[in-house]
């Protein structure tokens, strides 16, 4: 595939000046955020005035509404004919073109919220549509499958193919593009039930609420913050969901960033601990990395608030915070990995991590689904699921 970002020489004019534009645009928004690049960051990217870049597009707005529609039509197409019957060719066909849009899982699920109301609503639409095609897909090669548990299998299938997204590691291709096509296959092939119950409705909200104002405060924020978005919430919104007006609110938190700050914190050192508890209590490698599966999906469902904001909101820490913050998730993931090289010290490291990541985002992505998290069957079918692509028995 060309490479899309490698800018020309200052003054010429290549013919493919759009597309060069559309893949520098990518590459930023996924790395660096849509929040932290600006027209001119874009139009040096690809060696031109941002006069320039304002006669192909009229907005950073309309810009990535570009990449990402860009991103999602081949997805579309390749749906239309998409054969399930042949897994391995079907799998090897969604994994090419996922490596080959690598930014698109990471655009459609931090960056989209920055389009316009309009432009957002189009391009979930687009989302459902194409999760829409892939079940019909499922339950043609998987008859046996009601629709409820062939779209669990279609979401998980799209998790994995997107979990790259959420990571920079690299394998040559087409060793990696073999590797994914191996773990969705995985998914699009695992022993489920038959038919799901039905969802349960969603809570009007939490039944209970603490007694201290301090911890009231930080659970709104972090729902608020997961539905709207940290720089759309002040902290007196904050303070009047939970009945708290006026300065009396800074007693407990001097800015939102702390509330941010604090439950990010309170998220990793609780997974943390898990990770202490399983070693100390389990049998071996295989029974504490099963343990800890079991673990994160339960926290992923109960806290599916806080792992989106890991996924939107972290980039608005401080940048040493930032890092600590990506460097705690990093540990916590690196005893997964540990624990399955033990089990299969055949694994590259690398190859051990991408595998890791695979499981980790079909937790994540099924647990932010609320018509998945409502249905009390996908916790035991996720488990299932995440144990074929850790090589468990689950």
């Amino acid at each position: 595939m060309p490479d899309r970002t490698l800018a020309p020489p200052r003054g010429t004019r290549p013919r493919n000046r759009r597309a060069l534009i559309l893949g520098a645009a990518s590459d930023l928004f996924a790395r660096r955020g849509y929040d932290q690049i600006g027209m001119t960051d874009l139009a040096e990217a690809v060696a031109i005035g941002p006069s320039a870049l304002y006669r192909h597009f009229s907005s950073k707005q309309n810009l990535l509404r570009e990449v990402i529609a860009g991103g999602l039509a081949p997805m579309r197409q390749l749906l239309e004919n998409l054969n399930l019957a042949d897994p391995s060719t079907a799998s090897a066909q969604l994994a090419a073109l996922c490596l080959d849009e690598r930014h698109l899982g990471v655009l459609w699920q931090r960056e989209a919220r920055r389009l316009t109301p309009n432009d957002h609503a189009l391009v979930r639409a687009e989302v459902r549509e194409i999760g829409r095609r892939l079940t019909d897909r499922v339950r043609a090669a998987r008859p046996e499958l009601d629709r409820r548990t062939a779209d669990l299998v279609t979401w998980a299938t799209l998790a994995v193919l997107m979990s790259p997204s959420f990571h920079h590691l690299e394998l040559p291709r087409p060793a990696y593009d073999e590797l994914l096509a191996e773990l969705a296959g995985l998914v699009l092939e695992t022993p489920l039930p038959s038919a799901f119950a039905a969802p349960s409705p969603p809570p009007a909200g939490p039944v209970l609420l603490p007694a201290s104002r301090r911890e009231a405060l930080l659970a709104q924020a972090v729902r608020m913050f997961a539905a709207q978005g940290f720089a759309s919430v002040g902290i007196e919104d904050i303070g009047n969901a939970v009945g708290i007006t006026g300065p009396s609110v800074y007693n407990h938190f001097p800015s939102k960033l702390d509330m941010l700050r604090t439950a990010f914190q309170r998220g990793t050192a609780a997974l943390l601990m898990d990770v202490s508890t399983i070693y100390q209590t389990s049998s071996g490698a295989a029974d504490a990395l099963r343990r800890l599966v079991v673990s994160y999906i339960r926290f992923s469902q109960v806290h599916h608030d806080l792992i989106g904001l890991l996924i939107t909101e972290v980039e608005h820490l401080p940048e040493v915070e930032r890092h600590a913050a990506r460097r705690a998730q990093h540990n916590y993931l690196t005893e997964w990995v540990h624990l399955l090289q033990l089990m299969h010290p055949e694994l590259e490291p690398t190859t051990a991590r991408i595998r890791v990541h695979s499981a980790v985002a079909v937790a994540n992505d099924t647990a932010r689904t609320p018509h998945l998290r409502h249905n009390p069957d996908v916790p035991a079918a996720i488990e299932s699921i995440c144990g074929r692509l850790l090589g468990l028995g689950l």
